[in-house]
């Protein structure tokens, strides 16, 4: 048994503090904690996110052994409506997201990005041990 319990923080690099806060606020319903010149603290999907001032072109992406651009994390909602649903409201509000893909396994997944080109994954299936603990009502 692991004696981390969970992953407390998340930074990501962007390059206005302000601009990124309130896009987090705005499009995707996060709650802003904390704000100075350096960096951001908001809330979103029971975790925290640090956004931090960076260079130019640094993005939480890396580049598979085949050339492809990732992303570091996936975010979960409560099924196929759901995720459908999250799509559109990402497209009404201008954000880059690509199609609803079937990636061979259980749900299917929507890769979209922010501002500062920060990728991220969203799949169509909560997680058991989420579902085990209780969710709160949210995409």
């Amino acid at each position: 048994m692991s004696l981390l319990k969970r992953v407390g923080t998340i930074y990501l690099p962007v390059q206005h503090v302000r601009n990124a806060a309130v896009w987090y606020e705005e499009i995707l319903g996060a709650t802003i904690n904390h704000e100075d010149e350096e960096k951001a603290i908001v809330d979103l999907a029971d975790q925290s996110f640090f956004l931090v001032k960076s260079l130019p072109g640094e993005t939480l992406n890396f580049k598979d052994y085949q050339g492809h651009n990732r992303f570091a994390m996936t975010f979960e909602v409560d099924g196929l409506k759901r995720l459908e649903e999250f799509r559109d409201l990402l497209l009404k509000k201008g954000v880059t997201v690509g199609h609803v893909e079937n990636r061979g396994h259980a749900g299917r997944n929507v890769v979209f990005e922010d501002p500062d080109g920060n990728r991220f994954d969203v799949w169509s299936e909560l997680s058991p041990d989420f579902k085990r603990r209780g969710s709160r009502e949210s995409f």
